[in-house]
């Protein structure tokens, strides 16, 4: 697997809004948030998000607003705190693709993405609920998919690593395998980028 762009490096100092709230039920978000050496606690945000999304909305528009809707989500059990949320969701041939419902969808997921390029769209937001402050924006990666066998697709539902991921893969589990190139943030695949939080949390502190 080929990278054009490698993520960036943390500044020696660390910036970043205080107190924090990570509102997500992700493993993976809050695994990056600590190897980047971030302070935060954890808050599932109690959100259901949409089976579906709608063909009108564009998938930039999509992401951003349900990573709004989820820092909102714990604002009244957080109001003193600055809440992080993000949303992710893979994006091929003009439909937005979230996470597989069951293995019979994971597999068509897939088969359709098998030997195409996709887009991969992670929204952030950044909510202060006491003064009503945000900051809302995306990052989008290109990743290139190899031809993809029958029988590699079956082993790899076998494993059950694709319940709960955009796209029924996970880049930094056995999906790893699936992905020929990576055009963009690496993490922003995994579920946050971390070069665009990096910056937003600079900027936030920098009252931008």
């Amino acid at each position: 697997m080929t990278h054009r762009k490698a993520d960036t490096l943390m500044t020696s100092t660390i910036v970043q809004p205080r107190p924090l709230i990570l509102a997500s039920a992700s493993p993976r978000r809050r695994e990056l948030m600590i190897e980047r050496g971030y302070e935060f606690d954890v808050v599932e945000p109690p959100f259901d998000e949409p089976d579906a999304a709608s063909p009108h909305v564009p998938p930039a528009n999509h992401v951003e607003s349900l990573a709004f809707f989820k820092a909102r989500s714990v604002s009244k059990q957080c109001p003193d705190h600055i809440i992080l949320a993000a949303d992710t969701i893979a994006y091929l041939n003009g439909e937005i693709i979230g996470k597989p419902i069951d293995r019979s969808d994971a597999r068509k997921i897939l088969e359709d993405m098998s030997g195409t390029t996709h887009e991969v769209l992670t929204g952030v937001a950044l909510y202060e609920p006491r003064t009503g402050r945000r900051r809302i924006t995306h990052d989008i990666t290109l990743l290139r998919v190899r031809e993809l066998g029958g029988k590699q697709i079956e082993a790899y539902l076998n494993t059950g690593e694709w319940i709960g991921k955009a796209g029924a893969y996970g880049i930094q589990d056995e999906g790893d395998k699936f992905v020929e190139r990576v055009d963009g943030s690496f993490t922003n695949v995994v579920g946050l980028p971390m070069e665009l939080i990096e910056r937003l949390f600079i900027e936030w502190e920098e009252g931008k």
